[in-house]
């Protein structure tokens, strides 16, 4: 059974397995995470923001977090940010879980949801983001519905 936890503090010691497998598929984002969360550039803590974790067992397999998008210049639109799901946990309903966590903390925060992504488009249109060329540093976006 998947654990789907916002954070407000972080372990990195957690994320070593997912740090060091995703390094090796080439990807660099989860250390980014990790050395921007020790120099305090991204806690995920401005306004609307969060960090969440899966969890399988007590073990992470997963990451995903939501900020307030840097590249729009606009605080009603996030951006999704850092999502990695473990090898073994891919295809299991993690990465869904994750997207749905942040896609309903957004709610009420944010009225567009942009990400960018090379490789999991597929994902991404599944969930209902559509895809957009309009932007350089944006693949796929998702209207929000308007917070009362």
């Amino acid at each position: 059974m998947v654990l789907i936890n916002k954070i407000k503090e972080l372990d990195l010691s957690a994320l070593d397995e997912l740090r060091t497998e995703s390094s090796n598929e080439g990807y660099r984002f989860i250390g980014r995470l990790c050395d921007e969360w020790v120099s305090g550039t991204n806690r995920f803590s401005a306004p609307g923001e969060a960090l969440f974790v899966a969890a399988v067992g007590g073990q992470v397999v997963g990451v995903c977090g939501l900020n307030s998008d840097p590249y729009a210049h606009d605080p009603r639109i996030g951006r999704v940010r850092r999502l990695y799901v473990s090898r073994a946990h891919r295809h299991s309903g993690v990465g869904r879980a994750l997207l749905e966590a942040v896609v309903a903390h957004a709610r009420g925060h944010f009225r567009l949801l942009r990400v960018r992504t090379e490789e999991a488009s597929a994902f991404y249109t599944r969930f209902g983001f559509q895809c957009t060329a309009s932007e350089a540093d944006t693949t796929h976006v998702l209207q929000l519905p308007h917070a009362d």
